[in-house]
């Protein structure tokens, strides 16, 4: 998948665990474990833009674009 996230470069940023993580953007943290490691399929504008607020950064800090090849 060339999509990268970088939720645990965030979390280590803001020295913030996982479940606190969750507990503030309203998702379980098996969904955000989900997330964390790419095999999401999708994700929601309202969770991203939760995460975003909830780790006061921008969506391209979360999210990256690698080509394949």
């Amino acid at each position: 998948m060339p999509i990268i996230i970088n939720i645990d470069v965030m979390l280590a940023r803001r020295k913030m665990s996982s479940g606190e993580l969750a507990e503030k953007v309203g998702i379980s943290p098996a969904n955000l474990s989900i997330l964390k490691t790419g095999k999401a399929k999708a994700v929601r504008f309202t969770t991203l833009a939760a995460l975003c607020k909830a780790l006061d950064c921008q969506p391209g800090d979360i999210l990256e674009f690698q080509p394949e090849g």
